[in-house]
């Protein structure tokens, strides 16, 4: 499992790269690759750079991976044959490179891409994104239809991220509020990410995509859109544009993967959200996080 935006902080994947060769060497390909040092902004800030959407997607997926590649490389039967990997968001990308569907330069070019047109969508259609919690999805969605908002992430039950134009987030939290929400809160966004004020964006991945080097994956990948696996190179690439401006269905991708029997995951990647959502919605299941150095030797019992 890898997270998505909202997981970055400025120091992380610092003590990774200074004490394993093997995260080094990803930051310092991710560097290369972009032409700027992103591993610099990831360790050292500022933190208003590194919060820049089209710094923190691949600044995410970096450290992901390097936590990834250095768990494996100290225990090398961790990952042997996973039944499934998913990724929140742009945790995605980083799920189809464990996958084998992308490799880790493409998914470093990409994520760039998407995070500089996902922040000059923001721009052009200004709008913002709040969580309402303890609310059920159909309250949630009538409470934004009536105001103009949208669903953005079902992150589990009662925890819901709405986006939309600014007012009409607004007026939705109020709607929300009256529907007996335990909770809003708005967040600090540069834009309505998976809302249909992303479509500039995603328009733009499409040519991006189009020309991506892209496989079918050797384990199934959980999409967001629809939280059912992707088994072939077309469905991802479909799925990679869809993603940007729909919302991400993480409730039901924990649901699907309890249902097939799933009861042990581990997070890969800076913070620890996804794992407290899985102990939620699973509390039978085994969670593992992987977040710094000093958790990479994480074991299976």
């Amino acid at each position: 499992m890898f997270p998505g935006q909202g997981a970055q902080f400025v120091g992380m994947g610092k003590d990774l790269y200074e004490r394993y060769p093997s995260a080094r060497e990803l930051y310092d390909r991710a560097d290369e690759i972009l032409g700027f040092k992103l591993s610099q902004i990831c360790f050292e800030g500022p933190e208003d750079e590194l919060n820049q959407t089209r710094n923190t997607q691949p600044a995410i997926a970096v450290t992901s991976l390097a936590l990834l590649c250095v768990a494996t490389e100290l225990n090398p039967a961790l990952l042997a044959r996973p039944a499934f990997v998913a990724g929140h968001s742009l945790g995605e990308y980083s799920a189809l490179v464990a996958a084998g569907a992308l490799s880790f330069d493409n998914a470093i070019r990409l994520l760039r891409a998407r995070g500089e047109l996902m922040q000059l969508a923001g721009q052009q259609n200004p709008g913002t994104m709040a969580a309402v919690l303890g609310l059920d999805i159909a309250d949630c969605e009538d409470a934004c239809r009536e105001a103009g908002a949208e669903i953005c992430n079902v992150n589990a039950p009662g925890q819901i991220v709405i986006g939309g134009r600014r007012e009409a987030v607004v007026r939705a939290l109020d709607y929300a509020k009256a529907r007996g929400a335990a909770k809003v809160i708005p967040l600090t966004v540069s834009g309505a990410f998976h809302s249909s004020l992303m479509k500039p964006a995603a328009e733009g991945m499409t040519t991006q995509i189009a020309t991506a080097s892209i496989h079918d994956p050797g384990v199934p990948v959980i999409a967001n859109c629809t939280a059912l696996p992707m088994k072939d190179a077309t469905g991802i690439r479909n799925e990679l544009i869809d993603q940007v401006a729909s919302p991400v269905q993480w409730s039901k991708t924990i649901d699907f993967l309890g249902e097939q029997g799933v009861t042990t995951f581990i997070e890969f990647g800076p913070g620890r959200v996804l794992t407290a959502i899985i102990k939620r919605m699973l509390r039978k299941s085994t969670c593992l996080n992987v977040n710094d150095a000093s958790t990479v030797s994480v074991q299976l019992s």
